[in-house]
């Protein structure tokens, strides 16, 4: 019993040192969606050209970083016209590039990896690209969209079609309005409403096997006594480790501080954060959306893409001196107490306050109950 409420205690250690960031991050995240619109998604992104993949990842930046809205975003605009791989290219940079993650990430892990993770996804992304061009067969494609046109529901598809966005106007004068300031309190409380269960069972996940495995473990398992061999092997199985832990969006990112405490390398790190779009919930999601063997092309693909990239990354930190010599990510010993991170926490909960509290006087409570529907059920819903 003691080692429950241990492992119950680092979730919630870890839950409070990370409060303040999330709620920061989501009312960034949503500052930014309410000025940037949906609806020119699929027009903007015709084909897999530089110039649309980096759209691309742009609008997946400005977008939220729930996955399974990502990926129910990534269909709809498919369906709607938009190219595949430029679709699957959003649907990367809206859980890798947004800014609620570098936010996180600074605070548990270190400025180094929210850089990495800003360079590593656009790599990831382009190696993507190329794979896709090389082995996505028209016959694929064809099937692919065909069960993609059957509207088979996933999860968050209300949320994924919802677009509350002001376009019109100075940018300050957008976020500043009252429509803008609707905007703001929905999305973020709607954010908050779809990667609430992630982020707990991340918590969760990281508590117990904080308290519980060993260190000699880890050591082991990530070949800490081999450093050239940990080097590869950390963005080779990273992927594999973010597949079984079935925890996506930020949610990963307790999980990823207690790999890198346990000796996970820092390639390693950013291939488990890549991952979260490849966790067996999503996989599933992708089975109903664009059938079986879409789905382990994506699997494929996807995989090969994340570790391929985190090489990449290892190599090029490594070389120019920028992988953290100390692993202690900041989380795993974390403690309550009235210090800085307490008092932050409490004004921020203060700022979501007043968010909710706009949230439940415009609307709200209807548009949230639209969120988990299909598409078509929540735009038909008066």
């Amino acid at each position: 019993m003691a080692a429950l409420w241990h492992a119950l205690g680092m979730a919630l250690a870890m839950g409070w040192e990370i409060l303040w960031p999330l709620i920061l991050g989501f009312a960034l995240s949503a500052a930014v969606q309410a000025v940037v619109s949906h609806s020119e998604m699929s027009r903007l992104l015709p084909d897999d050209s530089p110039r649309s993949i980096a759209t691309a990842l742009a609008l997946g930046a400005a977008s939220s970083s729930c996955s399974y809205a990502a990926v129910a975003l990534a269909r709809s605009v498919f369906r709607k016209g938009a190219n595949f791989t430029a679709a699957m290219a959003f649907e990367l940079a809206s859980t890798n590039l947004v800014l609620e993650l570098s936010i996180i990430m600074i605070v548990l892990l270190g400025w180094q990896f929210a850089v990495a993770e800003f360079i590593g996804a656009p790599i990831m992304v382009a190696i993507l690209v190329v794979l896709f061009r090389t082995f996505l067969g028209r016959r694929l494609l064809r099937e692919a969209k065909e069960h993609a046109d059957r509207g088979i529901a996933g999860r968050m598809e209300g949320h994924a079609e919802m677009d509350m966005s002001v376009p019109e106007g100075p940018l300050w004068q957008r976020v500043t309005s009252q429509e803008g300031l609707t905007a703001i309190s929905h999305y973020f409380v709607m954010d908050w409403a779809s990667v609430w269960l992630d982020i707990v069972g991340g918590l969760l996940i990281a508590g117990a096997l904080a308290a519980w495995v060993p260190n000699g473990f880890w050591q082991a398992f990530f070949f800490v006594d081999h450093p050239w061999v940990a080097k590869i092997w950390g963005p080779l199985i990273g992927p594999a480790v973010a597949i079984i832990s079935f925890v996506c969006s930020v949610g990963n990112i307790p999980l990823a501080a207690v790999l890198w405490n346990g000796g996970i390398s820092f390639g390693g790190v950013i291939a488990f954060i890549f991952a979260d779009l490849i966790v067996l919930p999503i996989l599933d999601i992708y089975r109903r959306y664009y059938g079986s063997r879409m789905m382990g092309f994506l699997l494929v693909t996807f995989y090969v893409s994340m570790a391929a990239a985190a090489l990449v990354v290892e190599a090029a930190f490594g070389f120019v001196g920028l992988v953290p010599q100390q692993r202690q990510a900041r989380v795993v010993e974390a403690s309550i107490g009235w210090n800085y991170t307490t008092w932050l926490n409490i004004a921020f909960l203060v700022v979501a306050a007043l968010l909710v509290w706009r949230f439940l006087r415009t609307g709200g409570p209807e548009m949230l109950r639209m969120m988990n529907k299909p598409a078509r059920s929540a735009a038909e819903e008066p």
